[in-house]
């Protein structure tokens, strides 16, 4: 290693820079140095996933190390460093207190996550969102999962006391937890299905944006002209005004068709695919508990969509299992790591209004089965661009 004359003065004001940074992180969390700050003055790199979910309205454990009231003269003999610990240079330390997140999240409040207790399989999916998150921030977050009879007066005291600034709610269940909450604490949603620009909240819908939907399924079809829709105005309006725009980009021509209810639903979908060219014709099924209903709409697509040949795809990648040609997954991590950026953004003092936006940090699943039936043959390396392939070897 280089050796490099260190100047006294810039020492000083290194320490002094550290020393207020502690400082100020320990008084906003109530005396406790943050386990983000001891990371960085040892200038031990971020590493795996740090989220400790804490028990309902608990948050997650801090570091013990406490701010002592004052520095001890003379100071004592330096001992010597663990073997797990780097040493780190006095142009690394200035660099890693410089950062945008640190200084974002040093005495201007915290960020806080709220998601749903539920058991697996479904809270490995918020686990992974947390894990995104704290990927981004390179920060520890004080994690809550909450009970659908969550006493939001107690959560809201939590999240004051702990400073907290910014809370990213997951789920429908971490949404409305956050109901109560004070205007000066920001909401984030996510993970969340079926969130309509009526609700009035930032972040981002677990419904995959219509523009990677249809980019997908011209690559897979290049003669397609058209797509078919059946939706529920009161439930997707806002997801199809997004759909013609997308489907404009790709050339494409969006056919949507309403349906107030099941039974116009049902009536609607055996005219609309009979009359349909399986070359240049294909139907969506979008996120639409009405249109989309599992136990009787979903069975009627399915056969009426194989027996005519006419490729159908899904929002929903459950129905790829169950015969639809492709649909799209989210990729929890990368959504965490997304509603991270938007959370320090806010921090930072963005307070521009965000809308609800579909989600694009996603994956791709494929029936191969489905599309061997259609005429459409993947080879091994279009098969690897896929992240899911069924039916499973």
């Amino acid at each position: 290693m280089k050796n490099t004359t260190i100047n006294p003065r810039r020492l000083r004001r290194a320490g002094a820079l550290l020393l207020a940074s502690v400082a100020s992180a320990a008084q906003a969390g109530g005396g406790v140095i943050p386990s983000s700050i001891a990371l960085v003055s040892a200038g031990v790199a971020h590493g795996g996933m740090l989220v400790e979910p804490a028990s309902p309205l608990v948050s997650a454990p801090q570091s013990p190390l406490q701010l002592p009231p004052q520095l001890p003269t003379p100071l004592p003999a330096p001992s010597p460093l663990r073997a797990d610990v780097r040493p780190v240079t006095l142009a690394q330390l200035e660099d890693q207190l410089r950062r945008p997140e640190l200084q974002a999240s040093i005495g201007k409040g915290t960020i806080a996550v709220v998601y749903p207790n539920v058991e697996e399989p479904f809270r490995s999916a918020f686990i992974a969102m947390i894990q995104g998150i704290e990927e981004r921030t390179k920060l520890k977050v004080r994690s809550y999962p909450v009970d659908p009879r969550v006493d939001t007066a107690e959560l809201n005291a939590t999240l004051k006391r702990n400073g907290t600034k910014v809370v990213i709610a997951l789920g429908r269940q971490g949404l409305n937890a956050t109901a109560g909450l004070d205007r000066e604490i920001a909401v984030l949603a996510g993970g969340v299905l079926l969130l309509s620009d009526a609700e009035n909240v930032m972040g981002i819908s677990m419904t995959p944006d219509p523009a990677m939907l249809f980019s997908r399924l011209r690559a897979l079809l290049p003669e397609l002209k058209r797509v078919i829709v059946v939706y529920n105005p009161q439930k997707s309006e806002w997801l199809v005004k997004l759909a013609r725009e997308a489907a404009k980009a790709q050339g494409l021509e969006l056919q949507a068709h309403v349906a107030g209810d099941l039974a116009r639903a049902a009536q609607l979908y055996p005219q609309l695919i009979a009359a349909a060219d399986n070359r240049h014709d294909a139907v969506w099924l979008p996120h639409d508990s009405t249109t989309v209903e599992e136990s009787t709409i979903l069975p009627l697509v399915l056969r009426e969509s194989w027996n005519s040949g006419v490729p159908l795809f899904s929002s929903n990648v459950l129905h790829v299992k169950k015969g639809a040609l492709f649909a799209m997954v989210p990729d929890n991590v990368e959504l965490g790591r997304t509603l991270a950026a938007s959370a320090l953004g806010v921090i930072a003092g963005d307070v521009r209004r965000r809308a609800l936006v579909p989600l694009r940090e996603l994956q791709t699943a494929i029936n191969l089965r489905t599309a061997s039936h259609i005429g459409l043959n993947l080879g091994a390396l279009q098969q690897r661009s896929f992240d899911f392939v069924y039916p499973q070897p």
